[in-house]
């Protein structure tokens, strides 16, 4: 094989124009990987870690979370970090209402871990966001790249340290620890650039004594991990240098990679090995176009590398995954690691029998046991009776005592209909979908109807709205006339509702009937006096304190299916102020 070599010296010369690495970079051509045959010894840190940025680079990939998601995940996190916080921080967007009040109830769970962090731009007016949050920590933007630099910022190199300089000093003289995010470093000039600037950043940080943080960013993914790889693009260069000749501590420095070049995650595992102990990533890989590196892929490998748990709770892995599915609405891919519904399922038929004799022959660790998952086969006319009956068993987790006997009836209707399948001609292995309309068929007591399905989902929805409604301040004032305006504003934005109102802990309505327009002289029917003391959703939220769901019924005034969403409205301690009800039209609402 034909390796390219580096025969240039790639420092960029002076500040007049940009150094664009074209040797490197070419554009019209996939990016050359280029090596220098210079070993960089192996330099792991004392200790590594994780952080998080699931609700800063994450959100810029996927529909924004809603304050009620965020808290959960945010659990999610300081749950799978353990007892050590292996998931050491988290960052946070402070920009908006929804992003800070976000951070508050995060603030409110009173966890070590992950340590809350921020991030704004580079400018000195966005610290006063940080200070108010009372946040210790926040990142922010220095571009490291001629790319960058140049070509967006319209600056030189010395105009842009100067800059950066300047803005970190700004954190300092208010007592925040400032992360500087090198973006774009594996298309930067190295010793022209980034040694100078981080060799700056920690004579400050000394003066200063406050452990100013690096984030070595792998904007584009051109980060590659092979020993003998050329700077820039050579993590372990990158790495090994910003800790030898940068002097940055090692608890100081942090990886951050994209997926651009599918080398996400080893790309960070290279980052530990090499002498930083942060490497960032998000929930699922999510994250600015192809994604950062997964934190449960982080989790896993971290566990491979030391040796053991750290008391990490692998499980939360396989909760975390469910979540998104159920209460979020995301399809994780079938053959995503770890999490997809395919990860640990072999579609060869082949493997069926070595698979039912023992799981070892062909999963990659007890997936049962660390993750709760056990392994899976994809059912083909090699398959048998004993291995629909593995499937449907796995399918329906269903313990030992419940477990389905390869004797059972529906077994071998189901083995009737695999063999008919092959009889014919097929030549395709039989697909989950087609397995769970066979056991609807002969196992319907075992399977969940689409019906009920769509009603969760639908209840989910409806639950989420209604939980972030009440968080709003304008609800907690308890004044009418700061909630029936926005009261009405909701329901116009969301027609499905017909009625919604708030009750105070007599049972009694203060706010006016809000309803549509068309349901005027329906909802004047209603008795200002009514007491819903003794409604289902009132007691249910009264014993539950939290957000509760009514069964089905038929509305008296719109002659509607309807199910009843409330909430307690609470005061900053927790105590019940009030309670909001809305009433939805179920049909409307699945419709979405």
């Amino acid at each position: 094989m034909k390796w390219m070599l580096d025969s240039k010296n790639f420092s960029g010369g002076g500040n007049e124009a940009p150094n664009l690495l074209r040797e490197l970079f070419p554009y019209e051509e996939v990016p050359k990987i280029s090596f220098d045959q210079k070993d960089t010894p192996l330099n792991p840190p004392d200790d590594i870690w994780i952080t998080c940025t699931t609700f800063r680079d994450g959100q810029q990939a996927r529909p924004p979370y809603t304050v009620k998601q965020i808290v959960d995940i945010f659990t999610f996190l300081h749950r799978l970090g353990g007892p050590k916080g292996i998931i050491r921080q988290s960052e946070f967007f402070l920009y908006s209402a929804k992003d800070r009040e976000a951070v508050r109830k995060c603030q409110e769970q009173g966890f070590q871990f992950p340590e809350i962090t921020g991030w704004i731009r580079a400018v000195k007016q966005d610290f006063k966001l940080v200070k108010e949050m009372g946040l210790k920590e926040t990142g922010i933007l220095t571009s490291a790249s001629d790319y960058h630099i140049f070509l967006k910022l319209g600056m030189d190199r010395k105009k842009a340290m100067e800059s950066y300089l300047d803005i970190v000093k700004a954190a300092l003289e208010i007592g925040v620890i400032p992360r500087c995010h090198l973006e774009d470093i594996t298309r930067a000039d190295f010793y022209g650039f980034i040694i100078p600037f981080v060799q700056q950043l920690m004579i400050l940080s000394k003066e200063a004594n406050i452990p100013i943080k690096v984030r070595a960013c792998d904007t584009m993914g051109y980060g590659v991990p092979y020993a003998n790889s050329a700077l820039p693009r050579s993590v372990a260069k990158l790495i090994y240098g910003l800790v030898k000749e940068g002097s940055v501590p090692p608890a100081q420095l942090e990886w951050h990679g994209h997926n651009d070049f599918h080398k996400v995650l080893i790309n960070a595992a290279t980052a530990w090995l090499y002498g930083c102990s942060a490497a960032n990533g998000t929930l699922l890989g999510f994250g600015e176009r192809t994604g950062n590196p997964p934190i449960e892929g982080l989790i896993i490998e971290y566990i491979g590398l030391k040796g053991k748990t750290d008391g990490i709770d692998t499980a939360v892995i396989t909760e975390m995954a469910e979540y998104f599915k159920n209460e979020i609405g995301y399809q994780i891919p079938p053959n995503y690691p770890f999490v997809g519904s395919e990860f640990n399922t072999t579609a060869a038929g082949i493997h069926a029998d070595g698979l039912i004799k023992n799981q070892e022959i062909y999963n990659i660790f007890d997936t049962g046991k660390i993750l709760k998952r056990p392994m899976g086969i994809t059912i083909t006319d090699k398959s048998g009776a004993a291995g629909i009956a593995f499937w449907l068993n796995s399918y329906l987790n269903l313990p030992d005592e419940q477990k389905i006997p390869k004797n059972h009836p529906a077994v071998a209707k189901i083995c009737e209909w695999v063999a008919s399948q092959y009889a014919e001609g097929r030549t395709t292995t039989i697909s989950p979908d087609e397995m769970i309309k066979q056991a609807k068929t002969y196992l319907p007591e075992y399977i969940e109807s689409d019906f009920v399905k769509l009603k969760k989902k639908t209840e989910t929805m409806a639950r989420h709205l209604i939980e972030d409604l009440v968080e709003l301040q304008e609800i907690k004032s308890l004044v009418p006339g700061q909630q029936e305006p926005l009261l009405h504003e909701f329901i116009i934005k969301h027609p499905f509702i017909q009625f919604i109102y708030v009750v105070g802990k007599n049972g009694l309505k203060t706010t006016k009937n809000i309803h549509h327009l068309q349901d005027v002289e329906l909802f004047n029917k209603l008795s200002p006096e009514e007491n819903y003391s003794d409604r289902s959703w009132f007691k249910g939220v009264v014993k539950a304190d939290q957000a509760f769901i009514s069964d089905f019924y038929t509305s008296k005034l719109t002659n509607k299916l309807c199910i009843t969403v409330a909430a307690p409205i609470k005061d900053k301690k927790g105590a019940l102020l009030a309670i909001l009800g809305a009433d939805i039209k179920f049909e409307d609402i699945a419709k979405l």
